[in-house]
């Protein structure tokens, strides 16, 4: 049986629907507006911005396929080929920086002499990216994407649950991704129990954590995408809460930005090992000596908040927060 589709004209503003189409716009006006500077390619934050715009965009529209009458071309694999375009640029931009600022500095002379090399191979890639960025903005995906994305939002349509109160199903929207993120596996990573008198963890020395990184490190780094898009996706709703996500929020973003500056840590490890294989160890000693402490470091940091996120009250009160609306 077809179901009649719905107008806009015959929702409410406390709906779903009409929820999705306002998020949407927002959304989608601010990503869009950075497109002229990263076809320029002079702002490094227009291309952050747009990427992370981009990620946004697609969380939205994920959350709501349910409720908006889309057109094929705006969809999940589409958004997420722009983003990865885009975010190879900036990972590019990221991993200069980082070198820059966080390395270069405490290196010996004769060191940073080496990263010369690192930086030309950056410049390279960073042109033949650049061309793939262009590429995509001319592609008809890309201009499909933006047309019909632009002409919805003028003139959407809806499918029937769109008519949904959001006081109804926002709850629903939101604790599947929380449970996808709080039973995510990377959480066990380096605990040894989760006794109800008290969680212990592994106290690893450096060799130890190097070698357990290598073999689960992409479990991490998978737990660290779920942050985000359980991050995103409670952005899109916690104006309608009374008692604020601030808290949770700025945890889940801590856990985000800690195993993110881990998995950087370890691409670029990966990546200078790479550039310099025909020079040899020697030329990269003092700065994987900095790499595997600054993980060291990050783990540190990482494990207090680990623990925060087993223990039975914080998911408790995550769940809570997720179903009690305004």
């Amino acid at each position: 049986m077809k179901l009649d589709k719905v107008s806009i004209k015959t929702l409410s503003v406390t709906s779903l629907g009409y929820l999705g189409h306002q998020a949407l716009t927002k959304i989608a006006e601010k990503t869009l507006e950075y497109e002229k500077s990263v076809k320029k390619d002079k702002d490094p934050r227009a291309l952050h911005q747009m990427r992370v715009g981009m990620r946004r965009l697609r969380t939205a529209i994920t959350s709501f396929s349910s409720f908006l009458d889309l057109p094929s071309s705006v969809n999940d694999q589409s958004i997420g080929k722009i983003a990865r375009t885009l975010g190879k640029l900036r990972d590019l931009d990221v991993l200069k920086e980082i070198l820059e600022q966080d390395y270069q500095p405490y290196l010996s002379p004769r060191q940073q002499t080496y990263l010369k090399k690192a930086f030309s191979v950056i410049s390279q890639e960073r042109e033949s990216v650049c061309l793939s960025v262009q590429k995509i903005f001319k592609s008809e995906l890309y201009k499909s994407f933006k047309q019909d994305l632009l002409e919805w939002l003028k003139s959407p349509m809806y499918n029937p649950l769109a008519e949904l109160q959001i006081q109804q199903a926002v709850p629903e929207l939101l604790l599947p991704q929380i449970s996808r993120f709080l039973l995510h596996p990377g959480w066990m990573i380096g605990i040894e129990t989760l006794d109800p008198a008290g969680i212990t963890s592994v106290k690893w020395n450096p060799e130890e954590l190097e070698k357990n990184l290598q073999i689960q490190g992409e479990i991490l780094h998978d737990l660290r995408k779920h942050a985000k898009r359980v991050r995103y996706q409670i952005d899109l709703f916690d104006n309608l809460y009374q008692h604020s996500f601030t808290q949770e929020l700025g945890q889940i973003k801590q856990v985000q930005e800690i195993l993110g500056n881990l998995q950087d840590s370890m691409v670029l490890n990966q990546w200078l090992v790479d550039i310099f294989k025909s020079e040899g160890e020697s030329s990269l000693t003092e700065m994987m000596t900095l790499l595997a402490t600054n993980r060291y470091q990050l783990w540190q940091q990482w494990q207090p908040l680990q623990m925060e996120f087993l223990k039975t009250e914080t998911r408790k009160n995550l769940y809570l927060t997720a179903l009690h609306l305004q």
